[in-house]
């Protein structure tokens, strides 16, 4: 996924959510949080793979992802293109009213847009760029 779009949420915690992420989430997905102050979303495809991940973990690992899951929201995709975000991830991300949702490879990011503004502009620097195409031998 990829891409940033700028949406507002409604008075009723929903969220439109771009087309083109739509398509790669499907009409069904998961929200849950992020290890940044920031929602994370999973195709239902995704979702599975993380979950048999996690499964595969020792139990006491296991119990660290409890918070992912106990958090996590399935989220269907109304007529318009929206998903009801619940009060409590609203809240874990500081979502108010202006959002932008990030394409992050193979799940998409739901940020407070100043929030997500900072970010990319610490992010979005030539010397943090190069940093990372080293660090993964680009």
């Amino acid at each position: 996924m990829e891409g940033a779009y700028q949406h507002m949420i409604d008075a009723k915690g929903r969220l439109f959510i771009p087309s083109r992420l739509r398509e790669e989430l499907g009409d069904v997905f998961y929200v849950t949080l992020s290890m940044e102050k920031c929602l994370t979303a999973y195709s239902n495809e995704s979702w599975e793979q993380f979950k048999e991940k996690v499964r595969a973990m020792p139990k006491a690992k296991q119990n660290k992802m409890r918070p992912l899951f106990s958090h996590a929201a399935k989220c269907d995709v109304d007529g318009q293109g929206r998903v009801l975000l619940s009060q409590a991830l609203r809240d874990f991300a500081d979502l108010k009213k202006s959002v932008t949702v990030v394409g992050n490879g193979e799940c998409a990011e739901i940020w407070d847009s100043e929030r997500w503004a900072a970010t990319d502009a610490i992010e979005t620097t030539p010397d943090n760029i190069a940093s990372v195409f080293m660090e993964l031998d680009f």
